[in-house]
């Protein structure tokens, strides 16, 4: 059965307790409201480490002004049971004031520069120092070997990773393949917001990557290809921050240029804002 734990002293005695008997730490780190991408990515860690923990915080440092902190889902009995069903050992529950003891206003911060600043950066600042601030401390507390993040925010992924590499954290990264739903769509607790009319229509983007996908493989330029993305998006009803198309480390391709690369986009649809990627 999993344990919840709410203090850190609890926490680290009983991480202590895992290294003092030789086992490795894996640890997954969410918002709550969790679905089956987030419990692939405690069956990922599992595969890396002997005991699992997965934090449930609801982090005020990564909500913009307009991103309303209070309306985001608490769902912490069916989180409990499902980290359970998925192999996790210990279920990690602080409070913000045991994460910020000196408040919200007077956190130290943690700022990652250049990586953090376009796309998501750019439409939500601030936002990945609120990630990063949080992640630090979690890892902190936690103390782990390995951590699993989710794909599908593709950009806090190499947020993070630059993080660990530039602060010297002893923790391995490893990133978790996307889960869809049947018809493609990417899970994510802001689906639950999509109305009945809506939820159809948000399949589009990942009919839109794929047409940005096919586009690249063509030889058409890029400019074009995001372009044509932006526009069958804004037909389908969608309001775009961006569909761009770039490298794995986010920088921007030349036209014709060998190697991976990676097709993101960004959209709201109605009240809900969409977040999906496609790499090729």
């Amino acid at each position: 059965m999993i344990e919840t734990i709410t203090e850190l002293d609890a926490l680290r005695a009983r991480v202590r307790g895992w290294k003092r008997e030789g086992l490795r730490v894996g640890f997954v780190p969410t918002m709550g409201n969790l679905h089956a991408g987030h419990y692939s990515l405690v069956m990922l860690a599992r595969q890396y480490a002997d005991r699992v923990v997965s934090s449930v915080f609801v982090n005020p440092t990564q909500f913009g002004p307009n991103e309303d902190y209070t309306r985001y889902p608490r769902t912490v009995d069916a989180d409990v049971s499902g980290l359970d069903g998925a192999g996790c050992d210990v279920l990690w529950l602080p409070t913000v004031e045991s994460m910020y003891p000196f408040g919200v206003e007077l956190a130290a911060k943690v700022h990652v520069p250049g990586v953090s600043s376009v796309l998501e950066g750019a439409h939500r600042p601030g936002h990945f120092d609120g990630v990063c601030t949080v992640v630090s401390r979690l890892f902190n507390q936690v103390l782990p070997d390995v951590a699993a993040f989710g794909k599908k925010d593709y950009q806090q992924l190499a947020v993070i990773r630059q993080m660990v590499a530039d602060l010297a954290f002893p923790v391995e990264i490893l990133a978790g393949s996307i889960v869809r739903e049947t018809d493609g769509l990417a899970m994510s607790s802001r689906n639950q917001y999509l109305s009945a009319e809506e939820r159809p229509v948000a399949a589009e983007i990942r009919r839109t990557l794929l047409a940005m996908r096919d586009g690249i493989a063509a030889g058409r330029p890029r400019a074009e290809v995001e372009a044509a993305a932006s526009r069958q998006l804004d037909a389908a009803g969608y309001a775009v921050d961006y569909t761009v198309v770039r490298r794995p480390d986010l920088s921007e391709p030349a036209d014709g240029e060998p190697g991976a690369r990676v097709a993101l986009i960004a959209a709201r649809l109605g009240r809900t804002r969409l977040i999906d990627n496609l790499e090729f």
